[in-house]
């Protein structure tokens, strides 16, 4: 197994329980590290015997640009359709932080992270 990972990809979202998050939005950054076979590429050198981490990449943004309420609901999201798309995944970790959150304290963001795992 191998660690394929995004480190700190930034986008704008509209996620967020008040109405003004849905229309202003907020910046965000997410972390990826998805666990997966990787010992063939190793071996290969094809792309196709490994998990792609551009279409990983467009699997969160496409996920990101749904508005929710909850960055759970949006995690959940982004691991339901990276082991769709990568089905040999055995697990993830999936970290969104909302850069500027709408409540009063000094803090660099606020976020979640989730990790799932398959019962492979």
């Amino acid at each position: 197994m191998g660690i394929v990972y995004l480190d700190n990809l930034r986008l704008h979202a509209y996620h967020g329980v008040g109405e003004l998050e849905h229309h202003v939005g907020n910046d965000y950054v997410v972390n990826v590290s998805v666990e997966y076979p990787i010992e063939a590429a190793c071996h290969s050198d094809d792309i196709s015997d490994t998990l792609n981490y551009a279409i990983l990449a467009d699997i969160v943004k496409a996920e990101m640009s749904i508005p929710s309420k909850l960055l759970e609901h949006v995690a959940y999201r982004i691991w339901e359709a990276v082991l769709s798309r990568f089905p040999l995944t055995k697990s993830a970790t999936i970290d969104i932080k909302k850069i500027a959150p709408p409540f009063s304290a000094d803090c660099d963001g606020a976020g979640v992270r989730i990790t799932m795992q398959t019962g492979r």
